[in-house]
């Protein structure tokens, strides 16, 4: 038989009870069942708790499952807290859903308290962990954890070194992974030369995007690549961009065999074949597929110098692309014959708002039946940049400015001295770009550029790039500063030429007096302006509390580093 004393303990009542006792269960009257376990939490780190009313009673009829249950929210906090402290570590904020470790230097022994803690993450969707070279060589020390994050949709590992043990560890992991959306392994050399065989089958149909950028793919990559794709019915995007080597051995399968597959790939939306050697005889082989890819709404062939002279084995086909919205052709030698072919297939692409022919020195000269078959309504995009324009064409292209989000005619001698003819051409509120280096402007351009600001023409533009303009007089750059009506402006370019200098202390206090003006401004480049020690005092006070990338030369620059509040470089721009 239970003594007094003993029900007396156990039913919380009698003398043993302490003041505190009293003043703490007339608190857990007030308190909910459900707020009652955070408050003993909180009471004690060691989780015996001051007892609550009935809580012997509780503890019995719970019994051993309730402490089960206990014992694992405590693991699980603990593990959480773990998460915490390595992602402080690392400077990375904690998100349960999103881990993003790229540019942290990890190590292979942070790979390896990264794959322990990711039993604490089981909501994980979102893994980062690209730019960490030195984890290449060791990814199964990850690949074998990532069973317990299988909710996983997006999984990037750029530039890691990754070699082909790597790649295999990865493929033997991909089904653990069966919501997998996107994989992005691009700047990884060991991807290519046979690794890529190690993710042959082993890619789910969710799979939605594939980046494979600077892999060193190969020909015989190509033709595995092609096996993955025909697996992937639901694929949208697929980057191969930077690959020079892909597009070898057409003949003998290779890229043929890459081309045939993505006939397969009826959800295809974006394709980059960006710097992988299209050749003539690999846009022909390309073009079988297009009229398979009724969804397709991107095309970067660019940088494909050598399918000069053949893209129209290509245009043909992309008549049947009717959803096609950006075309990229850019620094791919087009000929005149080749830019022909393509101003005929045109008026087919009637959902195009973007296409860029830039650094192609011939489309200078057929701007004007180009204008006239492009969509001009809907068009987005047209830069024109280093296109060797000349004034019939320039003419011709302010039909199309007022439609345009971007102008860009940079490394155009012939916009000097009338560049009035662009900007009176632009609508109010519309253009975000304006990209005007290298154009020999004058003090008289700068000055119809001020105009224009004045009368809020440019009210929603975001990047002005003037640099390699040294023939503008301080006049021309203190008129374009004081004349407002940028606030939405973010980038701002004023550079010189290399092995160019000259002073900028007549506009410097135009500049100063208008970055007030200027709030959404974050960079802000003036290379090759020399300043005076007190002027740069003056430039460093107006900046310290703002967040501004200031690119600088280094004298320039090097009295300005102590300063917190904007970070300076020392970056020179390439002409072309």
């Amino acid at each position: 038989m239970e003594s007094a004393e003993g029900q007396r303990g156990r039913d919380g009542g009698g003398l043993r009870r302490s003041p505190l006792d009293l003043i703490m269960n007339q608190i857990r009257r007030k308190r909910t069942a459900s707020d009652r376990k955070p408050l003993g939490r909180f009471l004690s780190r060691d989780r015996t708790g001051i007892p609550e009313d009935g809580e012997g009673e509780g503890r019995e009829e719970r019994g051993v499952g309730s402490g089960v249950a206990e014992a694992a929210e405590g693991e699980r906090d603990v593990g959480w807290g773990r998460v915490c402290v390595f992602l402080q570590k690392l400077g990375k904020k904690t998100d349960s859903r999103s881990l993003s470790l790229s540019h942290c230097d990890l190590t292979a022994t942070d790979l390896l308290e990264l794959a322990t803690l990711l039993q604490f993450l089981p909501q994980l969707e979102e893994l980062d962990a690209s730019w960490n070279e030195l984890i290449g060589g060791c990814l199964t020390a990850l690949t074998s954890h990532l069973q317990q994050v299988g909710g996983i949709r997006a999984l990037r590992l750029c530039s890691c070194r990754l070699n082909a043990d790597d790649v295999t560890a990865l493929g033997e992991a991909l089904g653990c992974l069966p919501l997998l959306e996107n994989l992005d392994l691009s700047w990884n050399g060991g991807v290519g030369g046979g690794a890529l065989q190690g993710l042959l089958g082993k890619l789910h149909p969710p799979l939605r995007e594939l980046h494979l950028v600077a892999c060193q793919l190969t020909a015989a990559d190509a033709t595995v690549l092609g096996g993955v794709v025909s697996s992937l019915c639901g694929l949208c995007v697929l980057d191969v961009s930077c690959n020079p080597q892909l597009t070898q051995e057409v003949d003998v399968g290779g890229f043929r065999a890459l081309a045939s597959s993505l006939s397969h790939a009826a959800a295809l939306a974006t394709l980059r074949l960006q710097a992988c050697g299209l050749t003539t005889d690999s846009l022909e082989a390309l073009g079988g597929s297009l009229r398979c890819l009724p969804s397709l709404r991107e095309l970067d062939l660019s940088c494909n110098k050598t399918l000069s002279g053949g893209l129209d084995r290509l245009t043909p086909h992309l008549a049947h692309l009717t959803h096609l919205e950006s075309l990229d052709l850019h620094l791919c030698r087009l000929t005149p014959t080749d830019l022909e072919a393509l101003i005929q297939v045109i008026p087919s692409l009637a959902a195009m708002t973007q296409l860029d022919l830039s650094s192609n020195k011939e489309a200078g000269g057929v701007v004007n039946p180009l204008v006239a078959a492009l969509p001009l309504t809907q068009m987005r995009r047209l830069p024109l940049n280093s296109c060797g324009l000349n004034h019939e064409s320039f003419t011709a292209l302010a039909l199309a400015v007022p439609f345009l989000r971007c102008v860009d005619v940079s490394w155009s001698k012939v916009v000097g001295g009338r560049l009035a003819l662009l900007l009176d051409a632009l609508q109010p509120s519309v253009i975000l770009e304006l990209h005007l280096s290298s154009c020999e402007l004058t003090t008289d351009d700068l000055r119809h550029l001020a105009a224009v600001c004045r009368r809020g023409c440019l009210s929603s533009l975001q990047t002005l790039d003037v640099s390699y303009n040294g023939s503008v007089g301080d006049d021309g750059w203190s008129s374009l500063f004081a004349a407002g009506g940028l606030s939405s402006l973010q980038d701002v370019d004023l550079s010189l030429r290399p092995l160019t200098s000259a002073s900028c202390s007549a506009w410097l206090p135009a500049l100063l007096a208008a970055l007030p003006r200027l709030p959404a401004l974050t960079r802000l480049a003036a290379q090759r302006w020399t300043l005076g020690s007190q002027e740069r005092k003056q430039l460093n006070h107006h900046l310290r509390k703002r967040s501004v990338l200031l690119e600088w030369d280094e004298e320039a620059s090097s009295s300005s580093s102590s300063s917190s509040s904007f970070e300076a470089t020392n970056q020179e721009s390439p002409e072309e």
